[in-house]
């Protein structure tokens, strides 16, 4: 049986390369002085981020798992990867298991397999999300809801080379520059998903986005955008299940964030429903659509429904949380809300919240250690309120940047027709 290694000791390493980038961006606009000046203050501040104590974490454990490092896919190519695995693990069969038995009793399972095999091979991943595949409070009739897919795709220039061939009337006047442009506007822009939207497709409406599997660990892994990482802290109906094991383990890793984050957010005592809203919430705090053009009532929507489905997903993470206590019949919960809580949980958070709560500490010339940063949100009783500071930049910077992106993918027209219809929705909410 392979050995169980701790899934933060696997993050703890990356962390360093992680900082480093996230940091240096705004680092070097910030520092004042001559180049020299703030090259030496940048020298300084990688070192005492690498020097006195790279994180040793320990977040629980991912069974049948042996993983030396985690690949970073996205702009750290020289790290070593070695993921092996003897059997499918635990956490991954848990994470689908709902999705599955979801996708089993759907009448619609034949439908979405229809769509999605008109599309380009190529496709690692693919899964149905949203009113128009899962069941929510305020839909009488999911079918008549417009279907929202995401395409996880290896190589995305050459798939939407073969998608234009294909289809090219799913795409706005971006089809005239050509593969090319459309993949670097999808890597470069938003949060690295391309979206084609109103599309009729087997006589439903769709809207599918596209993202590259190596955005989309990133994604997973360190909350870069949590744009597809929080869609996928709810249940989603898989049409397409992931073989790659670096995809499997970042996606288990999100569900477990996702559990650390929201336990820091709550009070000692609380419901198994309270929690799974306080993890559906964590994706749209800080999104500016919720102010304009979402139900008011849509967090409640998602969750109240597939309360059995949350459970499948997340009792597993609840079980061997050790600072907490879980009790399935009465469906509630309780958790120490001690240093020791709170420091356990702020070391298994995702490397862009953590960055978020560094710069709230973070003053020019002054360069604290990050595990001294941790340890002084975990003293503070205030320190849920940080880390939901932390997520709401994270949340409001891509969903600004990728609703910009998709007037341009989507086209203005359709753009008015989407939002007018979000809008409407928000409009009869409040009814």
């Amino acid at each position: 049986m392979a050995s169980v290694h701790r899934i933060c000791s696997m993050r703890g390493h990356l962390y360093t390369f992680s900082f480093i980038r996230y940091i240096r961006g705004q680092f070097m606009s910030q520092s004042g002085g001559s180049h020299s000046e703030t090259a030496s203050q940048w020298k300084s501040f990688t070192s005492c981020v690498t020097g006195r104590s790279t994180l040793s974490l320990e977040c629980g454990s991912v069974s049948q798992l042996r993983v030396s490092s985690i690949r970073r896919l996205a702009s750290v190519p020289d790290l070593a990867v070695t993921v092996e695995t003897e059997k499918k693990s635990q956490e991954a069969n848990i994470l689908f298991s709902s999705s599955q038995a979801l996708v089993e009793e759907n009448p619609q399972r034949s439908l979405y397999r229809d769509i999605v095999h008109e599309f380009p091979d190529g496709i690692q991943m693919a899964f149905a999300y949203g009113s128009g595949a899962i069941q929510q409070g305020n839909a009488n009739d999911k079918s008549k809801n417009m279907l929202d897919f995401i395409f996880v795709v290896d190589k995305p220039r050459r798939w939407h080379r073969i998608n234009l061939e294909r289809h090219p009337h799913h795409y706005s006047f971006l089809k005239h520059f050509g593969p090319r442009t459309i993949t670097r506007i999808q890597e470069r822009y938003g949060a690295g998903a391309y979206f084609n939207t109103l599309v009729p497709m087997a006589g439903r409406t769709i809207k599918y986005g596209v993202i590259s599997t190596a955005r989309l660990v990133t994604d997973l892994l360190d909350w870069e955008s949590l744009y597809i990482s929080g869609r996928l802290h709810k249940p989603v109906s898989f049409v397409v299940i992931p073989s790659d094991e670096n995809l499997l383990t970042a996606l288990t890793v999100n569900l477990r964030s996702a559990v650390h984050a929201a336990l820091l957010l709550l009070p000692d005592m609380f419901t198994e429903e309270q929690l799974y809203l306080t993890i559906a919430k964590l994706s749209y705090a800080g999104d500016f659509r919720m102010a304009v053009a979402e139900d008011n009532n849509k967090i409640t929507n998602i969750v109240q429904p597939s309360l059995p489905l949350f459970r499948q997903m997340y009792s597993s993470f609840l079980l061997e949380d050790v600072h907490s206590t879980w009790w399935p019949q009465e469906g509630q919960l309780e958790q120490a809300l001690t240093f020791e809580s709170r420091h356990h949980h702020l070391k298994c958070l995702p490397t862009k919240v953590l960055y978020g709560l560094l710069m709230q500490k973070y003053q020019i010339g002054v360069f604290p250690d990050l595990e001294e940063i941790i340890k002084l949100h975990a003293y503070d009783s205030d320190c849920g309120s940080h880390v939901a500071q932390s997520i709401r930049h994270i949340v409001k910077r891509s969903s600004v940047s990728q609703s910009l992106k998709g007037i341009l993918t989507a086209g203005v027209l359709k753009s008015l027709r989407y939002s007018s219809s979000k809008i409407l929705k928000k409009v009869r909410s409040r009814r």
